[in-house]
Parts: C-alpha cells; sequence; structure tokens
C-alpha cells in the first residue's frame, strides 16, 4: 500500500476540519456542513478506488474470473 494516499486522506481531512470550523465560527452553518460532506465524498471515492484496485488484485492473483 502506498503511504502517499493516506498523507493525501489525512491533509484533505485537515483542511476540510478547518475550513469547516472557520466557516461555523463565520455563522455559515449550511456552508460548513456542505464543505464537510464534499470533504467526505471526496474522501470515500479514493477509498472505493483502493477498495476496487484491491479485489481486482485477489482476482488477478487466485485467477478467478
Amino acid at each position: 500500500m502506498e503511504v502517499d494516499i493516506l498523507f493525501k486522506i489525512a491533509a484533505i481531512g485537515i483542511v476540510i476540519s478547518i475550513l469547516s470550523k472557520v466557516l461555523d465560527e463565520a455563522g455559515r452553518k449550511e456552508q460548513a456542513q456542505m464543505t464537510t460532506l464534499a470533504g467526505v465524498v471526496i474522501v470515500l471515492m479514493m477509498v472505493i478506488q483502493l477498495v476496487s484496485q484491491l479485489f481486482y488484485n485477489v482476482k488477478t492473483m487466485f485467477q478467478l474470473y
């Protein structure tokens, strides 16, 4: 597993957390929630790609069709 993907996920989490906190303190709770939701969707897409790659690797390793 590549370590850089973990750093990317962590960086996205930190940036989204800070941005959400700033928007929340500014009184824009709806935008803060949408920002958090967008961050979750981005990370979820990255994880789905990794899981898909894992299943492909397992399938090729055991020569399953």
